[in-house]
């Protein structure tokens, strides 16, 4: 092994952990600080294109990619549907809703385009959608209603996005083109909440945590590990992000791990796992 090849799971370990992060940093921001959810997002917009947009400049010049409106729109929503649905969620729960709706948006779409599935694979289908359902039922335990609407838009936007960025070009600097284009968005977002717009030094810095590091940074990590990754190896990687979110917020928020949490997370991520896996 060279020693390239031997950072690529270091790599690959510290962009899922900012992929996680963005949960913790969003829900620690509006929890703790004033900051409110339309400057949180601003900010993070803001903070990412820049820090994409220097990335591309050292890195990636001479290759091709620009981005588009329709998916700065679809990242923008993301963004902004992520940020609204924190004011309530835990960030575990949170980041379990966004990533099952991101999936489940993803392989959806397969279904429509032809995608054929084996007996295995709705098994796992029907499992991941039931322990969907099974985390909104009314109850003690159950998040708030709008906030997991809120979320599961977020993910949906984020499929979206996924989806529109296959074949667009270089990966970093298409997401830079397109975090570019939310700005004004995000601006104008801010404008039309700017009466309970709240501000302070510590929101702030999360904010620009979320855009710089575990956005741009965590991004620009992730493209450079994927091309050695396989597909399903990316994709069953990605299992691992909602759980680092929920011990992160154990630990770091003091957030409760509920029994409705981890029978809904074993039924989702297990359900997702048995879709995306694929016989040796």
């Amino acid at each position: 092994m060279t020693a390239i090849s031997a950072r690529y799971p270091v790599w690959v370990a510290l962009a899922l952990l900012a992929f996680a992060g963005n949960s913790l940093l969003c829900r620690a921001a509006l929890q703790h600080t004033p900051i409110d959810a339309a400057s949180f997002t601003t900010i993070r917009m803001i903070s990412g294109a820049l820090t994409l947009w220097l990335l591309v400049q050292f890195t990636r010049r001479g290759v091709t990619g620009r981005g588009s409106w329709p998916s700065a729109l679809a990242l923008f929503a993301y963004a902004a549907a992520f940020s609204f649905a924190y004011v309530s969620l835990p960030a575990g729960t949170g980041a379990l809703l966004l990533f099952g709706a991101v999936q489940t948006g993803m392989i959806g779409w397969g279904l429509v385009k032809g995608e054929r599935f084996k007996p295995v694979q709705w098994i796992g289908l029907a499992l991941a959608l039931a322990g969907l359902g099974g985390l909104l039922l009314p109850g003690l335990s159950a998040p708030p209603l709008g906030a997991a609407l809120l979320m599961i838009t977020a993910g949906l936007a984020w499929a979206v996005y996924s989806l529109r960025g296959k074949g667009a070009g270089d990966a970093l600097r298409v997401t830079a083109g397109n975090f570019v284009r939310t700005v004004p968005v995000a601006l104008l977002m801010s404008f039309a909440f700017l009466q309970s717009a709240q501000m302070d030094t510590a929101g702030a810095l999360y904010a620009v945590a979320s855009g710089a590091l575990t956005s741009g940074i965590g991004y620009a990590i992730w493209y450079t590990a994927l091309p050695h990754l396989k597909a399903t190896s990316a994709a069953t990687l990605q299992l691992s992000v909602p759980v680092i979110a929920a011990v992160g917020g154990i630990l770091w928020l003091g957030e409760p791990l509920t029994l409705r949490l981890l029978l809904a997370s074993l039924a989702i991520l297990g359900g997702i796992a048995l879709v995306i896996r694929r016989p040796s």
